[in-house]
């Protein structure tokens, strides 16, 4: 693989432009180019966009290394990455808004919008052959799904091999029907179930399904055009490749996404709530742009300025380290990553919004140092004083 690599770094050097209409909305970055591409060269990092922008536009977007290592196919500005997790807080801003209307509150027991969790239990000793249970001290609620604080797993024993293949409404009876680790609200357990969870209440509350509700409420009027669970025919020619770290652990291997159902494009696999979206730099930096605007974008509403502010404060009890809000992880700096290495962060005291797209399931040598780089040069060039 190093042959594929090496014989091209001067074409990608004229090549790690914005395509012709993102041009028109930002040049790219030579010190975040500068700071990305010796990575490429050492084999640790196959390829990345990234964008910088504030509330009002795109700052920079930069291109670096391999959509497609093989084919020695250049990274472009816009190659469709699966964002995975990044759908957290996208599917909470879908939650929230219902929330500000008035249709869900926060503090209800989940089971006044799905009845199949009013007779949970919680795991009170688990030994080799016995496992003894008890009921809940107080019923998981809608902020303890949005948190990770609800006590279930990550997932279901029914979601294998993939993540991908359940009904919304089977794979959310399956959680219900699964004891609770721990007692709700008392611990952090990262848990695709809870956001999934959260979806459900979306489709019971607006008799919509979760995935058509988010195109008309976010995906649409935001003008993100790349973001879906399900890549037509040519957004898949634009799909970055997944990479790992070989063997030796000195030189990048390709790899499939290992959660989801192949062929993406068949409607057969379902949307996962909790990690299924696929999109562009652009598209994120839009939903991003939104927060940063206190919940407006080209003239639209979506949220309120305090919804994002209860979304992003620290919601997990005190004395849990864990930092996490409501589908974000909190702090003055709020987002997400992803299972593939990718990240989306609204920084909120420069006023800047980063995003990071790679396809990594894992670094070799210093890889894992790229994002901070790209962090790094992106606040010395655009984090100016006030």
């Amino acid at each position: 693989m190093k042959n594929l690599i090496r014989p091209m770094l001067f074409t990608i050097s004229l090549l790690a432009l914005p395509s012709t209409s993102q041009a028109q909305e930002a040049a790219s970055s030579p010190s975040i180019q500068n700071a990305l591409q010796p990575f490429v060269e050492k084999h640790e990092l196959a390829g990345a966009v990234t964008l910088v922008a504030d509330k009002d536009k795109i700052l920079s977007i930069n291109t670096v290394g391999f959509a497609d290592i093989a084919a020695k196919k250049p990274m472009k500005a816009d190659c469709l990455f699966w964002i995975a997790s990044q759908s957290k807080p996208i599917t909470a801003v879908g939650l929230m808004m219902l929330i500000e209307s008035g249709k869900v509150k926060l503090d209800d027991p989940v089971s006044r919008y799905l009845p199949e969790f009013n007779n949970q239990w919680v795991i009170a000793e688990k030994k080799n052959d016995q496992l003894v249970l008890k009921k809940p001290k107080t019923p998981v609620t809608v902020r303890h799904v949005l948190s990770h604080t609800s006590g279930m797993p990550f997932a279901s024993s029914l979601e294998t091999p993939t993540l991908d293949m359940l009904v919304l409404k089977d794979a959310v009876r399956s959680y219900a029907l699964t004891p609770l680790n721990t007692e709700p609200g008392t611990k952090y357990n990262y848990s695709n179930a809870g956001i999934n969870t959260a979806a459900r209440i979306i489709e019971v509350v607006t008799g919509k399904k979760y995935e058509d509700y988010m195109d008309e409420m976010l995906f649409k009027p935001l003008g993100m055009k790349d973001t879906t669970f399900w890549p037509n025919e040519e957004q898949l020619t634009r799909l970055a490749k997944t990479f790992r770290p070989n063997a030796a652990k000195n030189d990048l291997e390709e790899t499939t996404i290992s959660q989801l159902t192949y062929p993406l494009n068949d409607h057969k696999r379902q949307p996962m709530p909790a990690g299924g979206l696929f999109s562009t730099a652009v598209d994120v930096s839009k939903f991003c742009r939104m927060l940063l605007n206190g919940g407006k974008l080209d003239g639209k509403q979506y949220l309120t300025e305090a919804s994002i502010k209860e979304m992003t404060k620290k919601q997990t009890a005190e004395g849990i380290k864990d930092n996490y809000g409501l589908g974000f992880s909190a702090g003055e700096s709020f987002g997400h990553g992803g299972a593939l290495s990718t990240n989306m962060s609204v920084e909120t005291k420069p006023g800047l919004v980063l995003v990071w797209l790679v396809q990594h399931a894992g670094y070799p040598g210093k890889g894992g140092e790229s994002q901070g780089a790209f962090r790094q040069a992106a606040y010395k060039e655009f984090a100016k004083p006030k």
